[in-house]
């Protein structure tokens, strides 16, 4: 499993997709392993939804290899809607906000590697534990200060459909010119100036900086 993000209720990515594994959601609701393992063989699901969203895997104690499942979003609240009391209660809401953050943590990941893998490694480097929100803020305010606004106001304003990853193809070539040349000072940035309305400062500065330069020499080409 990634250890992109690992808390106390184990919510992690895998392959992309969001997951806990069953020792957590057995640690955390104060389950047997055993017997939430058996919750999941015996859940009175079809077939293409176990397959969907239940994944055998297996893991190493000492010298042993035990079997455990990889739940997704739908194939935790399958198995722990039978949970009752308060307290499992508390755990159900507190894991769906984990599994939703992990959603947009995997989105905002996703999208950061595909425009610009070094960047991604950069805000990943900076920070102990990685959020979804590093990554979305980063790339955010480079978008503000290019496009005058973030990515999904953008997609917004020029039609763009909801679910498309990256807005990316959608941009004129001077627009991505413009988001690369900071994405690449930002990873010198983020070394020397860690806080990041810093880096807002000297990325906006820069930018104007480069717009100036590029209209002096349109005047004296």
């Amino acid at each position: 499993m990634s250890e992109i993000i690992r808390d106390e209720f184990g919510v992690t990515e895998y392959k992309g997709v969001a997951i806990v594994s069953s020792r957590f959601v057995a640690d955390v609701f104060g389950k047997r392993h055993d017997n939430v393992i058996k919750a999941i063989e015996r859940a009175e699901c079809s077939e293409n939804f176990r397959n969907l969203h239940f994944k055998v895997s297996f893991y190493r104690e000492g010298k042993g290899k035990y079997k455990e499942y990889l739940l997704t979003k739908d194939g935790f609240a399958f198995v722990v809607m039978g949970f009752t009391g308060k307290k499992a209660a508390q755990f159900k809401e507190a894991y769906i906000n984990r599994f939703n953050q992990m959603a947009d943590f995997i989105k905002s990941l996703s999208a950061a590697k595909l425009e610009f893998p070094e960047f991604t490694a950069a805000i990943m480097a900076i920070h102990e534990e990685p959020k979804h929100y590093h990554f979305s803020n980063e790339i955010n305010m480079i978008n503000r200060i290019v496009l005058g606004m973030d990515a999904k106001q953008y997609k917004v304003a020029s039609g763009i459909p909801e679910e498309a990853q990256s807005i990316r193809p959608y941009l004129s070539v001077q627009d991505i010119k413009g988001i690369e040349s900071l994405q690449r000072f930002d990873i010198g940035l983020m070394i020397t100036h860690p806080d990041f309305q810093e880096r807002k400062a000297i990325l906006t500065n820069y930018y104007s900086s480069l717009n100036e330069l590029k209209l002096l020499k349109a005047i004296s080409a």
